[in-house]
């Protein structure tokens, strides 16, 4: 690759390279705050012209690394960064093996930590920056890790990606990446954690509720048993399955000792009541 950039988040380090130097700028602007790697990365990731000519002509964007997905569609130089996004996010949720990956949203308040776990649309992310803007501490958008040895959840604290109408609910909020309009998803942006959870990337937190939010019902909350929980979660993991025995005792220490809810809501101030009600 003629550009790279090596980014480490939490306990995962990545060197990204690109055939081109938009994406490798985007990226290490985005992640300026971060501290500096110099080790040998846990993955590489690759950003390469989908044919010779695409570099220059129509420029596409192919998705490569240590993990890839052969049937994974370019993307076009404009949503460079976001393409560098989706290949970190694909090298964890294949790769990675020291934690029990959640698809999840997470923060932290007084040490214990609130796991935002549900569906894509569900509102996950913007929860999560509505709470980091209030003063929680932010431990990840895409993934929660939940250490084998000990339950807590270890930081994973990369920028959060916002969507459409999200984007403009926090605009005022924080530093914000560049703005990628027409992807599949629509317009969507980064959101940078604040210093202090960017400092505090390597303390864990316990994990003290779990909660299953959905987004365009009337506002409602109920217990989520165990067994209900456990079903969902094996869902929203990544790597439960590759984890074997460890997978299992370590997510099912997390359904027996963390209480778990599902919460409908029809717009964030109502989610954000029914979390704090639920957090006391």
């Amino acid at each position: 690759m003629r550009h790279s950039v090596t980014v480490r988040v939490g306990p995962a380090a990545f060197r990204v390279g690109a055939d081109w130097r938009s994406p490798i700028e985007q990226l290490r602007d985005l992640y300026r705050d971060y501290p500096a790697f110099g080790g040998v990365p846990d993955f590489t990731v690759s950003l390469s012209a989908a044919r010779p000519w695409r570099r220059w002509i129509r420029p596409s964007v192919a998705i490569g690394g240590d993990f890839t997905l052969p049937e994974a569609a370019p993307l076009p130089l404009a949503h460079g960064l976001l393409a560098a996004e989706m290949a970190m996010n694909l090298q964890m949720a294949l790769g990675w093996r020291r934690h029990l990956l959640l698809h999840a949203a997470t923060v932290e308040r007084d040490g214990r930590a609130l796991i935002l776990c549900g569906e894509s649309g569900a509102g996950k992310s913007t929860l999560a920056a509505m709470l980091h803007r209030t003063g929680w501490r932010l431990l990840g958008d895409e993934f929660a890790l939940i250490d084998p040895a000990t339950g807590d959840v270890h930081p994973f604290p990369r920028p959060i990606s916002l969507k459409n109408s999200s984007v403009a609910l926090l605009r005022d909020h924080g530093r914000w990446g560049s703005l990628l309009t027409g992807t599949p998803k629509g317009d969507i942006r980064h959101l940078i954690p604040d210093p202090a959870s960017i400092a505090a990337m390597t303390r864990p937190a316990v994990p003290a509720l779990l909660l299953f939010p959905r987004f365009g019902f009337d506002a409602a909350a109920r217990e989520v048993g165990g067994s209900e929980g456990f079903v969902r979660l094996t869902t929203a993991s990544t790597n439960y399955t590759g984890l074997g025995e460890a997978g299992f005792r370590t997510l099912t220490r997390l359904v027996h000792h963390v209480p778990m809810a599902a919460i409908d809501y029809p717009d964030t101030d109502v989610a954000l009541t029914l979390i704090e009600e639920l957090w006391r």
